[in-house]
């Protein structure tokens, strides 16, 4: 009898052991399924936005312009826009002014040994260039010796220099007044920032972000300009001063070849 007691005893331990299990599991299942549901509506929550897509680079310098005060804004765009056409002017000009001097000087001298001065003349009166235009003037007084050649040639030249730098003293003004223009700006963003900031009777970054963002905009658009149109004044000067060079260099060849020349 005590044997079928213990039997039962132990078999009700048993289901009673296996019930408190399946409910341990049940629980740690359920635990387990609504923290899962937890961590993943976590991450929903705090999973970062989709950033918003960039406007177009048109879009966005108009804006900026617009924020900078079309007043300060719009005079130095008028600072590059005329920077721009007196460069386009003058790259124009140079590249016409550019010539070959040594195809130059040999059409000269074969010209000066087959046809005389009246044909060197002919070949300077239909080449371009202020090379051209300088030979002939040396040529038209060559019968005066050759004294008076050399300074035909020297003052002439001075007259040709003058004509090739033409234009770049407008390029360096608006080099200048550019970055000034942008100062300026800045300057009245602050004034205009501190102007707030005293209405208000408080400091707070919103009244102060206003007028710092005009001051800033309008400072990197002039130099933006200066930089752009100092590039091309350098451009230009290189451009003269080789111009220059071939020219003191063909007008001493050309002496040279008078002088031989007249003593054949």
């Amino acid at each position: 009898m005590k044997k079928i007691f213990m039997f039962l005893a132990v078999m009700g331990l048993m289901t009673i052991t296996a019930q408190y299990a399946s409910a341990q599991e049940g629980d740690s299942l359920a635990t387990a399924d609504t923290t899962e549901v937890v961590a993943f509506e976590a991450m929903e929550a705090t999973a970062p936005e989709e950033a918003p897509a960039e406007a177009p680079m048109h879009q966005e310098i108009k804006r900026l312009f617009i924020e900078g005060g079309a007043g300060f804004m719009a005079t130095i765009i008028a600072c590059l826009v005329f920077g721009l056409a007196v460069a386009i002017e003058r790259i124009i000009y140079l590249n016409l002014a550019s010539t070959n001097t040594e195809k130059l000087l040999q059409k000269v001298e074969n010209a000066l040994n087959n046809g005389g001065v009246e044909a060197a003349k002919e070949v300077c009166r239909n080449t371009r260039g202020p090379v051209a235009s300088i030979f002939y003037q040396g040529l038209l007084r060559y019968d005066k010796g050759v004294e008076e050649v050399e300074k035909s040639i020297t003052s002439y030249g001075s007259v040709q220099m003058g004509l090739l730098e033409g234009g770049l003293s407008w390029i360096t003004l608006f080099i200048a007044v550019a970055p000034m223009l942008g100062f300026m700006g800045t300057v009245i963003g602050m004034i205009q920032a501190f102007d707030e900031i005293q209405r208000a009777g408080d400091i707070s970054p919103t009244l102060v972000a206003g007028g710092m963002k005009v001051a800033l905009i309008t400072t990197v658009g002039g130099l933006i300009v200066a930089i752009i149109l100092q590039i091309i004044y350098n451009y230009l000067v290189a451009k003269v001063d080789g111009i220059v060079l071939s020219m003191e260099d063909a007008s001493i060849s050309l002496v040279d070849m008078i002088v031989k020349y007249q003593n054949k």
